[in-house]
């Protein structure tokens, strides 16, 4: 049977914010959450991801 994860690893939790949604004053917050390898990509992660506030695909930056 499997058991679940053995050890923490390199795998972290991001969230990831849309970076144009506070410039056009339209309410609400896109974000995602998703995981990254902290060993592999130590800087904060950027993806084009769809903002379904703005219904188009924004640069979404990690938050803290």
């Amino acid at each position: 049977m499997a058991k679940g994860k053995k050890g923490k690893g390199n795998r972290v939790q991001v969230i990831l914010e849309c970076t144009e949604q506070k410039k056009t004053g339209v309410p609400g917050i896109s974000r995602y959450i998703t995981t990254k390898n902290k060993k592999n990509t130590p800087d904060r992660l950027e993806l084009m991801k769809y903002n379904p506030y703005l219904k188009k695909y924004t640069l979404h930056r990690e938050i803290k």
